[in-house]
């Protein structure tokens, strides 16, 4: 079939749909009994939590979008309303699937091994009292019963609040009365219970279980009928136009207050729901029966996090301690002179997040010959190390420039706290560039030596966020090559001035210059391969949406270019489609940690793989990533760290075990291991990884870049 006659709208994924594949590979890992119990429960809670962003962002978008009269059709003709409709139809066998397993295998698997997680009427009249006595120490005082009638009005709902709809009604009267109790989130969503006879048993009871079986203490002299269990999603993507506010601030603070009024997209309740509150709650929210979904067995998995991690030894992944790179091991260690001697790589969580990137911008802090601090930060999450730093840094008068993401989904009322506590400090603190998100991950060091200022960079694929680094896959360069680095001082200059620069040395930049080498890049395997020279693609990254690099991938795969894409989540670009990509591969790693490196990879026209182009950073391949952020991604140019880099992408390439293959349809299948597979074909990428940090020091000093005097 020649090139001409297919286009790459014939291999077109939607992005939604493709998402949920992706969280469907994630509720595998709770399906799949290779996975120890305990992980097992984890991902119920994190294939909900997906499932609560998701609903609150994307179906938040295509509703509002609905109600403002569009019904665009996607690449692939789509409308949003059949978007919608498809969405609800992958989205309820998975629920099943989900409530199925937590039933009928993980529960009673547990039981097993002396964890029970029970209902009341499971409890002996002992642990009921004893539940009871918990009730009225500890839960009783925090309740607050909201009635609805001509005095009060319909209780206001908070976003992913479990409530309970009670049904009353008043011994004089056969008037059915409603009130809406919250299940408070700062308490434990499970109660432990004690146990007199079985010492080695554990049992456990929902938060909302306890509140029900006592509601006759909330509501005294009143009968009450029945109840039901709800939890309501809302419509994350506001935007405010706010032409009166002073500053970016202004704008994502009001954003927030809207947020919590946003519409209800999503009603979630237990099995038979009393159809009097069904109703009511449909009025109330303005929503319709294509909005709610009954969950068959919890509501809310999220709050099994804790029993998840109890850390009983034969339940759970054994524990992973992260490995100081050997350079970095001795903690009187000059890190910049490490530096100094060689680029090095670190890849978290493998290598130590703390001996490495917190060190850099602590001993910044606290050295006397650093003059300035330079940092962008996405998301940092709660009691940060950097910020603390960067604090202390300004407070001894060094000059710190903090550029802080308040746009960062989810993480905006952190961040302006933490921008807030900079600017304190007498930090300049930068909130973004106007109409782009900061989303790149760098950051520059400037101290004065004997030959004059030379700047050390951090350039990553991951936030300084301490807690995630423990969980996702990144990587990190560092370098003090002045060519690289006088690349990360212009783009400091851009993001805190008026810089207007596109052209840089080394580092691909978006919006100014990334798209557009990438595009070249990918033209040139084009005509290496006409040539009859190597050409190969691999790419590694989150996602894969950009219609600009899907339109030239397929170029790139009707000419006969191999192309490998290892893409964690959505892909809107299907593999193996006859004359479109069926000289493309795409793979997905899901297992043990969540996969948030880019790495990417171009041969160049060299038979030596590791004369080819390798890259890394913070951007996917996605419209908003080339075109509406801001981006960094560096080469790695010396043959020691590309040799890391491909060892990374062989081994995901071999994944016999976490590793999942898309078919044509845009379905994907597991690989699994046969008896003779050994190495990272039987035990997979994240095993794999840790076996090398434990026994191979890990090769993080270059011998082949030049010392910069």
């Amino acid at each position: 079939m020649s090139v001409e006659t297919r286009s790459w709208l014939d291999a077109y994924e939607d992005r939604d749909l493709s998402w949920l594949e992706f969280n469907r590979r994630v509720l595998h890992e709770a399906l799949d009994d290779r996975t120890p119990l305990l992980e097992r429960l984890k991902f119920l809670a994190i294939f909900t939590s997906n499932l609560d962003e998701f609903f609150m962002k994307r179906v938040g978008l295509l509703r509002q979008q609905l109600k403002v009269g569009k019904n665009t059709p996607n690449p692939a003709g789509l409308s949003i309303r059949s978007r919608l409709a498809a969405i609800r139809e992958k989205v309820i066998p998975m629920l099943k699937q989900q409530a199925e397993v937590f039933s009928k295998t993980l529960v009673p698997e547990l039981a097993e091994h002396g964890i029970r997680l029970t209902k009341w009427q499971s409890l002996t009249p002992e642990q009921q009292e004893s539940a009871a006595r918990y009730f009225h120490q500890n839960i009783f005082p925090a309740l607050t019963p909201l009635a609805l009638d001509p005095g009060h009005p319909f209780p206001f709902v908070s976003n992913l609040s479990t409530s309970l709809g009670v049904v009353l009604r008043h011994p004089d009267s056969e008037e059915w009365l409603f009130a809406r109790i919250k299940v408070p989130t700062t308490l434990p969503q499970w109660i432990s219970i004690p146990e007199e006879v079985d010492k080695g048993t554990e049992f456990y009871i929902s938060l909302h279980e306890i509140i029900r079986h006592n509601l006759q203490s909330l509501f005294p002299e009143m009968i009450v009928l029945d109840t039901m269990l709800f939890r309501v999603s809302r419509n994350a993507d506001v935007e405010v136009e706010d032409e009166d506010a002073a500053s970016v601030r202004e704008i994502v603070a009001e954003e927030l207050r809207q947020r919590r009024f946003a519409g209800v997209v999503r009603l979630e309740h237990a099995p038979k729901p009393n159809r009097w509150v069904l109703d009511l709650l449909k009025r109330q929210f303005q929503i319709t029966d294509s909005d709610i979904y009954e969950l068959p067995a919890e509501l809310d998995y999220t709050g099994l996090f804790p029993i998840a991690s109890l850390g009983t030894p034969e339940l759970s992944e054994p524990p992973w301690t992260p490995v100081p790179p050997p350079s970095l091991s001795d903690d009187a260690s000059d890190i910049f002179s490490v530096i100094r001697a060689g680029n090095f790589l670190v890849h978290h969580p493998y290598d130590s997040f703390n001996a490495s990137v917190e060190r850099f911008i602590r001993t910044a802090a606290d050295d006397p010959q650093v003059v300035a601090i330079k940092m962008t930060v996405y998301r940092v999450g709660d009691n940060t190390p950097f910020i603390r730093s960067l604090i202390r840094a300004a407070e001894r008068g060094k000059q710190v420039a903090c550029l802080v993401e308040v746009q960062a989904r989810f993480d905006e009322e952190r961040n302006l706290q933490w921008a807030q506590a900079l600017e304190n400090a007498g930090a300049h603190v930068i909130y973004g560039v106007l109409g782009l998100k900061t989303h790149t991950k760098i950051a520059l060091v400037v101290r004065q030596e004997a030959e004059g200022l030379r700047c050390y960079t951090h350039i990553g694929t991951g936030n300084y966020h301490v807690k995630t680094a423990r969980l996702y896959t990144d990587l990190g360069l560092f370098s003090c090559d002045p060519a690289l680095t006088s690349d990360v001082v212009e783009l400091f200059h851009y993001l805190t001035g008026r810089s207007r620069k596109k052209n840089y040395r080394k580092l691909l930049v978006a919006p100014a210059n990334m798209r557009d080498r990438f595009l070249q890049m990918i033209d040139h395997e084009i005509e290496f391969h006409k040539r009859g020279e190597p050409a190969e693609i691999i790419a590694k990254m989150n996602q894969l949406e950009d219609p600009q690099m899907c339109q030239a991938l397929v170029r790139a795969s009707q000419e006969g270019v191999p192309i490998t894409m290892i893409v964690r989540g959505f892909c809107c670009l299907r593999a193996g489609v006859e004359g479109v990509t069926e000289n493309m591969k795409v793979l997905s790693v899901i297992g043990r940690f969540l996969e948030h490196s880019r790495i990417f990879y171009f041969r160049n026209g060299h038979e030596d793989h590791l004369k080819g182009l390798y890259y890394l950073g913070s951007a996917d391949w996605m419209y908003r990533n080339l075109s509406n952020r801001v981006e960094a991604i560096t080469p790695v140019e010396n043959v020691v760290l590309r040799e890391k880099l491909w060892h990374i992408l062989d081994v995901m390439q071999q994944d016999q075990r976490n590793c999942w293959e898309m078919q044509p349809d845009g379905s994907y299948i597991q690989r699994t291991p046969d008896e003779t597979a050994t190495g990272p074909a039987r035990v997979g990428t994240h095993e794999t990884m840790m076996q090398d940090a434990r026994h191979h020091a890990h090769i993080t000093k270059e011998s082949h870049m030049p010392f910069y005097p």
